[in-house]
C-alpha cells in the first residue's frame, strides 16, 4: 500500500533525537475506547520528563501539542490529529503510596491507583475505580463518580509547560469546577499527590466491588463508548434530558444511542468519529428543542473534522 508523501521541509524533519517512541501518521483509533478517527501527524511516547521536554522545547511554537491518556473519555475526529499527540506511559504511570496518600502519575490508570490505595489501607480513593481513564485526565476535568470528585482528594499536581517549565500547583492553583480545571490547556499534567484515610483494606474492597457492579448495571461497560457524553447541566441529569427527548436508543450511521444510558453514545461496530459527532449534535439539539437546556460535551473531541 502506498503511503502519502510528506511535504518537502516538513517540521517534523527538525524533531530532535529522542529517547522514547516517536512515529509519524500514526492511526489514532486503537488509542480510543470508541476505535475511530484519523491519524496523529506524530505521536510521541516519551521515555521519561527530560525526554518530553527535549521535544517540547525543540517545536516551532505554532505546532500544536495534545497530551491523551487511554482514550477513555475521547473521541478523534476522522481527519486525524495536527502536531503532536503525547500519550504518557512507562514511567509517567508509577504509583507510591505513603501511610495516608497516593502520588500518581499522570499516566497511571484511575482503577489501579484505586486499587494500590486499597492494598495500603487507604480510603476515601474508591470512586477512581469507578472513573475510566488515568491520573492526567482526571486532573484536567475534575473527574468524579458516586459522590467524589478528584477536586474533594487532590492535595498537588505537577504539570510542564510548553516551555519545559515545571510546576507544583496545590489545590487552589487547580481552579477545579465542575467536569473542569482551570490549569492553562497547554500544560501537560504529570503526576499528582492524593489524599485519603486510614481504611481496613476488605471494607475498601467491598465498595470498590459496589461500585464496579453499580456500573455493570446501569453503564454498557462492554462495548466501544467513550463513557458519559455530555456533562449534567445545572439541576439537571444529562440522561433524563436524552430520555425525555425521544433519543434512547437513536441511531446516525453506525452510532448509537445506548438504549441502556442514553448518556451513552456507541460505536455498533463500523461507525465513524463524523457518525458519533453527529449523533451527539442531533442529541443536543432535540434535547434544547424539547427543554430548552443546552448540554455541553463532556467527552473531548480532538481533531480535524469531516464531512459524514
Amino acid at each position: 500500500m502506498m503511503t502519502a508523501r510528506r511535504p518537502l521541509h516538513d517540521w517534523r524533519d527538525g524533531l530532535p533525537q529522542v529517547q522514547g517512541r516517536l512515529s509519524f501518521d500514526a492511526p489514532m483509533a486503537p488509542f480510543t475506547w470508541f476505535r475511530v478517527g484519523g491519524a496523529a501527524e506524530v505521536l510521541f511516547r516519551p521515555a521519561d520528563m527530560d525526554d518530553l521536554i527535549t521535544l517540547l522545547t525543540s517545536l516551532p511554537p505554532e505546532v500544536p501539542v495534545t497530551t491523551i491518556g487511554v482514550g477513555s473519555n475521547l473521541l478523534v475526529r476522522d481527519g486525524g490529529v495536527p502536531g503532536v499527540v503525547i500519550r504518557l506511559t512507562g514511567p509517567f504511570a508509577e504509583i507510591d503510596a505513603q501511610p495516608t496518600t497516593i502520588t500518581a502519575g499522570a499516566g497511571a490508570l484511575d482503577l489501579t491507583v484505586a486499587k494500590t490505595a486499597q492494598e495500603a489501607g487507604i480510603a476515601g480513593l474508591e470512586f477512581l475505580s469507578g472513573v475510566p481513564g488515568t491520573i492526567g485526565g482526571a486532573l484536567r476535568m475534575n473527574a468524579g463518580a458516586f459522590g467524589t470528585e478528584m477536586k474533594d482528594v487532590t492535595v498537588s499536581a505537577q504539570a510542564l509547560d510548553r516551555e519545559g517549565g515545571l510546576h507544583i500547583l496545590g489545590l487552589a492553583d487547580l481552579g477545579f469546577t465542575y467536569r473542569h480545571s482551570a490549569v492553562d490547556d497547554s500544560w501537560i499534567f504529570l503526576a499528582a499527590t492524593l489524599r485519603g484515610r486510614p481504611g481496613a483494606p476488605g471494607e475498601i474492597a467491598a465498595r470498590m466491588e459496589e461500585i464496579k457492579a453499580s456500573r455493570e448495571e446501569a453503564q454498557p461497560t462492554r462495548a466501544r463508548t467513550g463513557g458519559s457524553t455530555f456533562a449534567n447541566p445545572p439541576g439537571h441529569s444529562a440522561w433524563k434530558l436524552i430520555d425525555a427527548a425521544g433519543c434512547r436508543g437513536l441511531v446516525v450511521g453506525g452510532a448509537q444511542v445506548s438504549e441502556k444510558h442514553c448518556n451513552f453514545l456507541l460505536n455498533l461496530g463500523e461507525a465513524t468519529a463524523s457518525d458519533i459527532e453527529d449523533l451527539g449534535e442531533e442529541v443536543r439539539r432535540r434535547v434544547l428543542e424539547s427543554s430548552g437546556v443546552e448540554l455541553r460535551w463532556e467527552i473531548q473531541r480532538i481533531g480535524v473534522r469531516t464531512e459524514s
